[in-house]
């Protein structure tokens, strides 16, 4: 039995969570400025950080993982 384990590569899935958060921090901040122009940046924080966090958990980490599963797993 040839059956090679791959294991995750820390770095590339690393890459890729930056490649799909930065965009959507970036994004959501600027629209966030316009609609809160009044707002301490504490408060435009605790409105963005829980947006983040959502979509990190159910949207962006499981199209990584479905998608890209072959690129961020190495041979052991």
């Amino acid at each position: 039995m040839s059956d090679t384990v791959r294991k995750p590569s820390r770095i590339r899935f690393a890459l890729l969570i930056f490649c799909f958060v930065y965009p959507m921090v970036t994004i959501l901040l600027y629209g966030l400025v316009v609609m809160t122009p009044d707002w301490a940046l504490w408060q435009r924080s605790l409105v963005l950080v829980p947006i983040i966090i959502v979509m990190m958990v159910f949207v962006i980490v499981p199209i990584i993982q479905r998608y890209m599963n072959r690129w961020i797993t190495k041979p052991a």
